[in-house]
């Protein structure tokens, strides 16, 4: 069987039916249902439902979903991927709640005034000793370079 990340991002084909509706973006491929159900039912997936949740979780809707895929997939049914999309965003709206009910930090609905001040000097000098910040000369130091001899190529074609 293929890897996962050998299908493409989404089952539907946008190019082809401007009447698909919407959020048919977020249908994945059949494949990646069927390898979540195959994934869910094991005994790895199991054992680790078991000590996150105290049982074992159901896993039908990810065969339900590959079911409706393959349908959609082979008479291009949109009720079948219309169940698709909303079992999705089911799963999307039931992963984002958790994250909802998050009471511990404050959200924010601008960045800090002072968001953009420069580091402290001890983290600057911090940074000198970093590859990034190495990797970041270097590239300057090939962007100085070509423009270097970009100039001097103009210069030399004016005299001629």
């Amino acid at each position: 069987m293929p890897s996962v990340d050998e299908f493409p991002e989404s089952e539907v084909k946008f190019e082809a039916d401007n009447s698909l509706p919407n959020n048919s973006w977020l249908v994945r491929p059949c494949e990646r249902y069927h390898f979540q159900y195959k994934d869910c039912k094991s005994i790895k997936a199991r054992v680790h439902q078991y000590f996150i949740f105290g049982q074992s979780i159901d896993c039908n809707q990810w065969y339900e979903d590959y079911m409706n895929c393959l349908d959609y997939r082979k008479t291009t049914d949109v009720n079948s991927l219309q169940k698709v999309i909303d079992s999705e965003m089911k799963r999307k709206d039931d992963r984002l709640a958790t994250v909802r009910q998050n009471d511990v930090w404050e959200y924010r609905n601008k960045p800090p005034d002072d968001w953009s001040k420069p580091l402290p000097k001890w983290f600057q000098e911090k940074t000198k000793s970093s590859v990034l910040f190495q990797k970041q000369q270097q590239r300057e130091e090939l962007k100085k370079n070509k423009s270097n001899l970009q100039q001097k190529d103009e210069n030399e074609n004016k005299k001629f």
